[in-house]
């Protein structure tokens, strides 16, 4: 063994006890900021608790279904009947001297925790499968190029030091249990175990709905497989190589004059999915019946629920701009507004599915920014997850451009915010257009995000194709 490798095995190891340092930390100050949790007052702020993943609505909820009452009566809470009694119980238990619903915060930093390791994985994955491309491609000729990032450590570091996860977490927000159903399912796709995705991303949708978008990414996931540069680059390399072996021969000549053959699509893995994807969706459908069997049933659920979201009932601000709208719109254009905005999130799937097929996971972070920002109630919760999967391409998204401008825009609107809703709510010298003005730039800055991680993901596959060794001896 040489000197340099005996230094890249240490350097390997003190890895991952660094990266538990920082996870423990993380840990520790979610802990001491939950122990002044009562003195924070974040679980009233719109910003972190909307009317879906409020522990508040949710106590609500439980309290009623405890006096044999409906837990959707009096339209506090909206929430799945299975996460009322997973966290009702935790709301009402007490320990002298400590801050309320402590049980319930312990739950949100295990969730944390469990989405940071998941992340982990995907991002070690995602790492594997990027070297082992890029060596294939003739961009890379050490396994051990130190160039290339751990996207696994980096992303589960930014969404366990994330200031949205933070007070998500310490706010008492459920956002930490639907994220973690999500990056559950991501992770099952990653790993190719076919039941965990499908039990993810059942879970994940039956929270909060706008996650079954996810099913694009999961089955190219599931019958692709993992991230990769346009297939055509890989057809020039094997052509190439398949060229300098017998140039004179002719079938070494038809390669080279047109593709092969395209990526083979696993159908046995996509259909193993759809199963346990309606095994887990009849599963939950059964305990939610059972739930709510002297309370309405699943009809009530529907509607109290799904229903909810998709009519925009509660009109109480967010960070959002759903709320102001719909507070202005006149009563007889409500129905076709309402049709105009969640379509709109429909149109967007088919043309980035068709662009981005060849990398399901950067295509499941896009459509989980896109629904962030389109979505009915959001919260910031949604903002830390989707940025903590954009983490996983720190190695393809590294000449992305406005990082810093992006990275302004985010934490002044953060800082505004609390600030334009005190103004307005609180000390009467402002109105609802300084909150909604803030919110309006929340979502310019989503937008540009989005936009700017497209085409930094698509100039990065046009840059593989320049500097593909294989590609300039096609050219010549």
């Amino acid at each position: 063994m040489t000197k340099d490798d005996g230094e890249m095995v240490e350097e390997q190891k003190k890895k991952p006890c660094r990266f538990w340092i920082w996870a423990l930390s993380s840990v520790l100050f979610r802990l001491i900021l939950i122990s002044y949790a009562g003195n924070l007052n974040l679980s009233s702020r719109p910003e972190v608790s909307t009317p879906l993943t409020s522990i508040r609505r949710l106590a609500e909820g439980y309290w009623l279904k405890q006096a044999s009452m409906s837990p959707y009566a009096g339209s506090m809470y909206h929430g799945s009947p299975l996460l009322l009694s997973l966290l009702g119980p935790l709301t009402v238990q007490r320990i002298k001297g400590q801050p309320s619903h402590l049980f319930c915060s312990l739950v949100f930093v295990i969730a944390d925790i469990l989405s940071a390791i998941l992340l982990r994985g995907i991002g070690k994955k995602l790492q594997m499968a990027y070297g082992l491309n890029a060596r294939l491609l003739g961009l890379l000729k050490s396994p051990r190029d130190k160039g290339i990032l751990p996207c696994g450590d980096i992303a589960a570091l930014v969404y366990l030091w994330n200031p949205f996860t933070i007070v998500c977490c310490v706010g008492l927000s459920t956002s930490p249990i639907e994220n973690l159903a999500v990056i559950l399912a991501l992770n099952g796709a990653v790993t190719r175990r076919v039941p965990l995705a499908a039990f993810g991303l059942v879970m994940a949708t039956h929270l909060s709905l706008y996650p079954a978008i996810l099913t694009i990414p999961v089955i190219f996931l599931l019958g692709y497989g993992l991230d990769a540069p346009p297939l055509k680059l890989f057809l020039q390399t094997r052509n190439v190589e398949s060229g300098n072996r017998s140039s004179t021969s002719s079938a070494s000549k038809q390669a080279k004059s047109k593709p092969t053959a395209q990526l083979p699509f696993l159908w046995k893995t996509v259909v193993h999915f759809v199963f346990w994807a309606l095994v887990w969706s009849l599963c939950v459908m059964v305990l939610c019946r059972l739930s709510l069997s002297k309370h309405g049933g699943l009809e009530e659920m529907f509607k109290r629920t799904y229903g909810f979201i998709l009519s925009i009932e509660d009109l109480s601000p967010n960070i959002g701009v759903f709320w102001y709208f719909f507070a202005e719109v006149f009563d007889f254009f409500r129905n076709f507004f309402l049709i105009v905005f969640h379509v709109n999130i429909l149109f967007m799937l088919l043309p980035l599915a068709i662009r981005l097929k060849h990398r399901p996971c950067f295509l499941a972070f896009i459509y989980l920014a896109i629904s962030s920002l389109l979505k009915s109630y959001p919260s910031v919760g949604d903002s830390a997850l989707y940025l903590s999967l954009w983490a996983l391409f720190v190695n393809e998204l590294a000449d992305m451009k406005f990082s810093f401008f992006l990275f302004c825009g985010y934490l002044g609107v953060s800082l505004l915010s609390p600030v334009m809703h005190n103004l307005w709510i609180w000390r009467g010298t402002g109105n609802a257009n300084f909150y909604f003005g803030n919110a309006i730039g929340y979502a310019c800055f989503q937008i540009v995000f989005v936009v700017e991680s497209v085409s930094a993901m698509l100039n990065h596959d046009r840059a593989l194709k320049k500097c593909n060794p294989n590609h300039q001896k096609v050219k010549n």
